[in-house]
């Protein structure tokens, strides 16, 4: 077999591995939209629709991470290739999880209902979290499926703005709970959506850090985002 052979296929492959993370990027994307939607209207189909998608988001986790197994096996890949088949590997983890923080979502949501309904807390900040930690996974998908470092950067950077959401509704929980003891159980369900709102937005962030170090070889986690920027951007 030709070497113009094999790396056509190599290439072949990739694409089929990335079409499939985008896929499943998709996916949890609309997991996190639907279950915020659940939220926001207290509707108990919605609640059951995210929670009846999880499986498919993980058998799709599986399954990519057996492609790429298969090429680092089949196709012993090195530099930027490797780098790609394991930052791919790594970012299924994230999106799987930001899929699990979707469902936790939906659970808790359903709690309030049955249990204490929404107790008359304003979530105000939940819902803008809910909405730029969307905004955030699909735009760190687009870089990625672009290998776009400047967006990167500025995902990681946006980021930023998900945990002071989440801060400031912390903060007016813990007002409530202060106010009116009664509100402790409902503000306690709150607080578990809010800080899984946040922690999907640190899975977008930890895309957006793949992407540098595909293109750069520079491993840019736990760095300071001042760093980060300076590596992403050079």
């Amino acid at each position: 077999m030709s070497d113009k052979h094999l790396s056509t296929q190599f290439d072949a492959d990739l694409n089929a591995v990335n079409t499939k993370l985008l896929q499943m990027g998709g996916l949890v994307e609309a997991q996190i939209a639907t279950a915020m939607k659940a939220l926001a209207e207290f509707d108990t189909n919605l609640i059951d629709q995210v929670i009846e998608r999880e499986l498919q988001i993980n058998a799709l986790e599986v399954e990519i991470d057996a492609d790429c197994n298969n090429i680092i096996a089949r196709r012993q890949p090195t530099a930027r290739d490797l780098r790609l088949v394991m930052a791919i590997s790594k970012t299924i983890t994230n999106l799987e999880r930001a899929g699990d923080e979707a469902e936790k979502i939906a659970r808790r949501t359903r709690h309030i209902m049955e249990e204490t309904g929404a107790g008359g807390i304003n979530y105000a900040e939940v819902k803008l979290a809910g909405e730029l930690a969307v905004a955030l996974l699909r735009q760190s998908l687009d870089a990625f499926a672009r290998l776009d470092t400047a967006a990167a950067a500025r995902i990681v950077k946006d980021d930023q703005a998900i945990d002071d959401e989440f801060r400031a509704f912390v903060r007016k929980l813990i007002t409530y709970m202060m106010e009116d003891p009664r509100t402790i159980s409902v503000a306690l369900d709150f607080l578990f959506i809010a800080k899984a709102v946040e922690r999907i937005g640190d899975h977008a962030k930890n895309i957006a850090e793949f992407i540098i170090y595909i293109v750069k070889g520079t491993d840019v986690r736990h760095t300071s985002r001042e760093a980060m920027e300076k590596e992403a951007l050079s």
